[in-house]
């Protein structure tokens, strides 16, 4: 199965929040006694300037800490009280961030909702006392200025980014099912205007520091220096600290003015937004787009519109406390819960269990360049690797090499990359029709066709001709890895490497190991996962692996509901409306009706009846009249190039109508629907967790949301049971299985969790 098409906002669930990851170091100045037991926020006076540098010594980022805060306070009562100041310039010292964000385990260590409001607005007059400093403060921005970050900046008078591809700011608290919390939701339709502050604090995107320029986020620009006597990133900060100290001079002398001229077009803007009725527009339409993408599921969104609509309706006395209010409320709620669950699960996810790799991997060889094999070239070949691109025919490796091309030409015209580096990146991919340059290969993945004989074929062709180091990996997303492995001379060095289609979208690898995998492969694997910039989960070997064994029973159970009569456009909707990306019949064109098949023929065979519920028959029907899904234009929708809206395939009806099934009333209502669905696939994905395929249940949260579209905003399978309750799970299972058999039959661990409710998946 070549895997499982983007879905949607998982895309945006990305590692770039408040991280918190051990390790760097930090400077301090000889000012004042008071300053030597300060960890994190030191300064120095240069003339009239304070130099406030902040650098969390226990940390790859900066984040507002408890500390930080303290520090903060400190610092700024010190500079204010001091008459030989008189302004400031707040830098970070640490290469690549300003400040991230919060410090997610300090809003976790609240008991209450009231202990995190109270946090919220300590935060917020924290930087009330910034913006009305006495002395001007200029923010000097390098690297990610995210959440409490930008919160921060906006609240100095003055902010200088560097045009460096690092600096980005953004607030994107809502990615953790939050808001921005001290000031944010407040002070960016000021600065920014109304419809930029819905779409940052809503979608929670980056912004380039050029764009910020543009939207009024940023004053002014610096570009970064090149290498010198120090590294590029330390004459950049010290560059830019000399900048930030002659602008906030420049404040003080009146040389620079903070207020600033608004253009025709913001004037004009400003003018239409001055009508209520333009407003009340405004609200009514971010609002209906919020409940079309959310289904209503996810909080955040909700109460960021109201957080600012309140503050421009009814004044910043009554949106400040709005904002620090749900803020609290927020926090406490399940759907945060499962957010930041799955962010701590992609931290966990984003590292090297199993050490470092006796040899890095510098080439990386990949067999067939299909829609897979050039997606996995992509996400290699730019990352200091040399790529080798093999196919069987000259058609064949030309369209995958244009595929290469096309994702890096739509960076270019994006403006992420120049054409200069553009061209350097694809000079290191080179395009074969033979084995020639695999003997310098340190990896070779196959992403040939799912037959077992030809994967036969090329393992035993690519271990004639490659080094003794060389790990050979399968994209397979079913075929157990040791029966490819058994065609081997040295089974340590196999492996599963299982990517998810689009693969330069989709942030998930499932990696596959036997019990004859050496741990020093899987290392390497992982090395080289990491280096792609997935998220990696380990699972060992078995028919489907993880992903795509909870899938199996997932289309059957749709099967069998298009055979009750249950029509695509509901079943789309009822598990879209559960919290599904994608909606199931969607999923089953996106995956294609020819790779279900094959996935239930081979977990049928491997997992006997349980695996039953539709007829398998259905699928392969589709599949002899042309109807593949989206590939071939035609599955359980039409699909028409230019056209988002998709019909439903009239001749299916009559395939349905063939194999149709008499629905028992008793557990065929829209919610029944919804439960038949997501019970079978939290069953077999607690089953894999019982049964040894799992390491632990956080991996398991990651691959179903990240690599098959569970829920984000119910965390995963496994922090679903803990919230819904095993025992309440494990009562609707019974009565559909009393109705299907053991297709819903619960497993012992589910059980064991049913009897005892002290029993958690996560604590």
């Amino acid at each position: 199965m070549a895997g499982i098409r983007a879905l949607g906002v998982l895309s945006r669930l990305t590692l770039r929040r408040y991280s918190v990851i051990t390790g760097s170091t930090f400077r301090t100045f000889s000012v004042a006694p008071a300053m030597l037991a300060r960890t994190h926020v030191n300064y120095e006076v240069k003339d009239d300037v304070a130099v406030v540098r902040i650098n969390d010594p226990n940390s790859k980022v900066n984040t507002l800490s408890i500390q930080m805060q303290k520090e903060m306070a400190e610092v700024m009562n010190e500079v204010w009280a001091n008459n030989a100041v008189q302004s400031a310039v707040l830098i970070s010292s640490k290469p690549g961030c300003f400040i991230a964000g919060a410090d997610i385990n300090m809003i976790q260590a609240c008991n209450s909702e009231e202990e995190v409001t109270k946090l919220s607005q300590e935060g917020q007059k924290m930087f009330d006392l910034i913006e009305k400093s006495p002395k001007p403060i200029v923010a000097a921005i390098n690297g990610s200025c995210l959440g409490g970050g930008l919160e921060f900046a906006i609240a100095c008078q003055y902010r200088i980014a560097t045009k460096s591809k690092k600096t980005v700011l953004g607030t994107p608290e809502v990615m953790l099912g939050l808001l921005p919390g001290a000031g944010g939701t407040q002070r960016l339709p000021k600065i920014v205007g109304l419809s930029n502050a819905f779409d940052m604090a809503l979608t929670g995107r980056n912004i380039r520091a050029d764009k910020a320029k543009k939207m009024g986020l940023v004053d002014q620009l610096v570009a970064p220096l090149g290498p010198g006597l120090k590294s590029p990133e330390e004459r950049t900060i010290d560059y830019l600290e000399e900048v930030a100290i002659e602008c906030a001079r420049g404040i003080v002398n009146k040389k620079i003015s903070l207020r600033k001229e608004k253009g025709m077009m913001q004037k004009l803007q400003d003018y239409v937004m001055s009508f209520e009725i333009v407003r009340k527009k405004v609200y009514s339409t971010v609002h209906g787009k919020v409940m079309k993408q959310t289904k209503g599921l996810y909080p955040a969104p909700l109460k960021i519109i109201e957080c600012i609509k309140t503050g421009i309706e009814q004044g910043p006395t009554s949106g400040y406390l709005a904002e620090s209010q749900n803020f609290g409320h927020l926090a406490r709620t399940s759907e945060s819960a499962a957010l930041i669950g799955l962010y701590h699960g992609q931290v966990a996810c984003k590292k090297n269990r199993f050490g470092t790799p006796q040899k890095e991997v510098k080439t990386l060889a990949i067999l067939g360049a299909g829609l897979m094999g050039a997606g996995i070239a992509q996400v290699t070949v730019d990352k200091g690797v040399h790529t080798i691109l093999k196919d069987t025919t000259v058609a064949g490796l030309a369209r995958g090499e244009q595929q290469v091309y096309k994702g890096f030409n739509d960076k270019t015209k994006r403006k992420n990359i120049t054409s200069f580096e553009r061209d350097s990146i694809l000079s290191s991919l080179s395009g074969k029709l033979d084995y020639s340059g695999f003997d310098k290969a340190d990896m070779v993945i196959e992403a040939v066709f799912e037959d077992i004989n030809i994967k036969h074929a090329v393992l035993k062709e690519v271990e004639a001709v490659v080094s003794p180091h060389c790990i050979f990996a399968s994209n397979t997303s079913a075929l157990p890895i040791k029966d490819i492995a058994a065609a081997s001379k040295r089974p340590d060095k196999v492996i599963g490497m299982h990517y998810f289609s689009p693969v330069d979208k989709m942030q998930l690898l499932e990696i596959i190991s036997t019990d004859k995998t050496s741990n020093d492969t899987i290392a390497s694997a992982v090395a080289v996962g990491l280096k792609q910039g997935k998220v990696i989960i380990v699972v060992k070997d078995g028919p489907g692996f993880y992903t795509t064994r909870c899938l199996g029973p997932v289309l059957s159970e749709v099967v069998r509901l298009f055979q009750e009569g249950v029509d695509p456009k509901k079943v789309d909707a009822l598990t879209t409306n559960f919290g599904f990306p994608v909606g199931a019949a969607t999923l089953i064109d996106e995956v294609g009706v020819d790779v279900a098949a094959h996935v239930a023929e081979d977990l049928g065979k491997a997992f006997g009846s349980r695996f039953g519920g539709g007829n398998a028959n259905v699928l392969t029907t589709m599949v002899d009249m042309g109807f593949k899904g989206r590939k071939s234009g035609k599955g359980c929708y039409i699909y028409q190039p230019g056209l988002k809206v998709k019909d439903v395939n009239p001749d299916i009806g009559e395939i349905f109508q063939k194999y149709r099934l008499t629905p028992n009333p008793a557990v065929s209502s829209d919610t029944d629907i919804q439960y038949r669905v997501i019970t079978r696939f939290v069953n077999e994905a607690v089953l894999c967790l019982q049964e040894g395929v799992l390491n632990n249940p956080l991996e398991g949260d990651i691959g179903a949301v990240f690599g098959l579209g569970f829920p984000p905003c119910l965390g995963g399978p496994f922090r679903f049971v803990d919230r819904y309750g095993a025992d309440k799970l494990v009562e609707k299972m019974r009565q559909f299985e009393a109705v299907y058999g053991n297709h819903f039959t619960p497993c012992q661990l589910l059980l064991d969790h049913a009897k005892d409710s002290s029993k958690k998946f996560h604590k």
